[in-house]
């Protein structure tokens, strides 16, 4: 089976997932992978999984349990775009349940892609047969082995009666494997000490709130994607309520937001039309940012696994980044981090202006349902809205509907050519996307 890596703008695998590989095709033990956020573990296993699974059978083959929806979502995304012939679903909450059942109706996926909770409830439903997997990848697993999941961790355990291999990835180990996990021979694979150093700033700030401080770090930084981590969901409010008074062009993500606030939130960032991502810990984990800058520690990380994850979303694969704490003079820097490794950072006399990001988002009220693609709405703004292939970033076609990223300079105009125009014959709604 030759798989379609040049979707993904890969010409060749790293050493780390060679090696997982090699392993998985070589043996059939168990796999412990370790390896720093950012170096491609989902494609690790994803490459030899997509050629391990029988295309003939409409069987569940192999479950893939991930803590976050995200996380979920993104991992089925990289599957389809391998085109293998795989069938995969993505479950997760913030939808009902019946209507993944009914896709797995449908569909009968080889794989399911889910996160604890959903997972245990369609087990519990026998939504699909538990006697068909064979195969099980805990993705971020010490996250999924905790506390908030134990309970339900094992007793999806118990209820996959003819499991035959388990592999865990994560770019932090776990003090402890529960014994429930019942790992046989487990071939360890450690990757974590091969990490580049990404270089590591702190800005003190005048006041023990750091938020004129922040904001002065922004302007510094100029049009650079960063997030900033917070340790509560009301600080991140108030925090880029704040940001975006002075004008700064931010999004807020976490937990309690609406899965389609969470979903636009991500890609309004992911695809320039904001410049900062102001996000709990959810942020730290499992997504893939392809072009993060800065990560700054608004709050210091609860301990050194939580600062590993957040750095992650830097300096991936061979890019660069760089990692800036903002300390009142109440805090000091924590102890598993080497303090001759962090350079003083100042803001300059004369700050510069807020800078606004060169992308803007439209909203297209249409989607997969009703048989719109990336190709048509590419095709459709270069026809009608007059805009040529370099003024169109990023489409993301969903069931019902498609978010375009546009220069923003072109975005007023093109709205006004939109409107009353139909694609593919269908008249719907086109608006900038707030």
């Amino acid at each position: 089976m030759v798989l379609n890596l040049e979707a993904l703008g890969i010409s060749e695998l790293s050493e780390m997932q060679k090696k997982m590989q090699s392993t998985f095709d070589g043996s059939a033990h168990d796999i412990v992978l370790l390896s720093p956020t950012g170096s491609g573990k989902t494609l690790a296993y994803l490459l030899p999984l997509m050629q391990w699974v029988n295309v003939e059978s409409e069987a569940v083959q192999a479950i893939i349990i991930t803590p976050s929806r995200e996380l979920a979502a993104q991992t089925d995304q990289v599957a389809k775009s391998l085109r293998s012939g795989v069938r995969t679903l993505a479950c997760y909450g913030g939808r009902p349940t019946m209507d993944e059942h009914r896709l797995m109706q449908a569909q009968h996926p080889h794989i399911v892609v889910s996160t604890p909770g959903r997972l245990l409830d369609h087990l519990q439903k026998q939504n699909f047969a538990a006697g068909s997997v064979r195969l099980l990848i805990l993705d971020e697993f010490d996250k999924c082995l905790e506390l908030g999941f134990h309970d339900a961790m094992q007793r999806i355990m118990q209820m996959l009666p003819v499991l035959q291999r388990r592999i865990l990835l994560s770019a932090t180990d776990a003090e402890q494997i529960p014994r429930f996990v019942n790992l046989q021979q487990a071939v360890r694979l450690d990757f974590l000490n091969e990490h580049a150093h990404i270089p590591c700033f702190v800005l003190q700030s005048p006041q023990k709130d750091k938020l004129q401080t922040l904001f002065e770090l922004i302007c510094t930084l100029g049009d650079v994607q960063t997030i900033v981590f917070l340790n509560y969901r009301e600080a991140v409010e108030r925090t880029a309520k704040f940001l975006r008074q002075q004008g700064v062009a931010c999004e807020q993500y976490h937990g309690a937001m609406e899965q389609d606030h969470r979903e636009r939130a991500l890609y309004k960032f992911m695809n320039g039309t904001s410049n900062v991502l102001v996000s709990t810990d959810l942020g730290s984990r499992g997504i893939d940012f392809p072009d993060v800058d800065c990560v700054v520690h608004y709050h210091l990380p609860l301990n050194a696994e939580a600062f590993t994850h957040r750095n992650g979303r830097t300096a991936r694969w061979d890019a660069d980044g760089r990692i800036f704490f903002i300390l009142s003079e109440e805090e000091s820097l924590p102890d598993y981090l080497d303090e001759q490794q962090v350079t003083p950072f100042y803001i300059p006399r004369h700050l510069p202006a807020v800078t606004q990001p060169r992308m803007g988002t439209l909203y297209v009220g249409k989607g997969k349902k009703d048989r719109i693609s990336r190709g048509d709405i590419l095709g459709f703004l270069c026809k009608v809205g007059g805009l040529t292939k370099g003024d169109i970033g990023r489409i993301d076609v969903r069931d019902h509907c498609a978010y375009a990223a546009l220069s923003r300079s072109l975005l007023a105009e093109t709205l006004k050519r939109l409107d009353g125009q139909k694609i593919k014959g269908i008249r719907t709604i086109f608006r900038e996307a707030r």
